[in-house]
């Protein structure tokens, strides 16, 4: 396979999970998401802000969250977000002590 086949897969590849995350699965929280995989929309809005200043584009992070999660973070959170429950909540900070 050639470079920009691999790489045309590959972003083919995170438009699909950005799609599945963003359209499909809206009831899936980031507080599930990072106790089960250690990521969730934020990280990956973030890896996107971060690849775009690597590349001389200069992003916010609530640019880079509002590119991934198209719209405003806080539009997202008022319409899909719930507040987490003791358990998801002792899981987390189980795993990422405040520090």
């Amino acid at each position: 396979m050639d470079t920009q086949t691999k790489l045309e897969l590959e972003a083919a590849a995170f438009r699909r999970l950005q799609k599945h995350l963003m359209e499909d699965r809206t009831d899936v929280q980031n507080i599930d998401m990072m106790n089960l995989t250690g990521f969730c929309r934020n990280c990956l809005s973030r890896w996107y802000q971060e690849a775009a200043v690597e590349r001389g584009v200069e992003m916010s992070k609530d640019e880079g969250r509002a590119a991934y999660y198209g719209m405003p973070f806080a539009d997202w959170k008022a319409k899909y977000q719930t507040d987490a429950g003791p358990a998801a909540q002792a899981a987390f900070d189980g795993t990422h002590p405040k520090g």
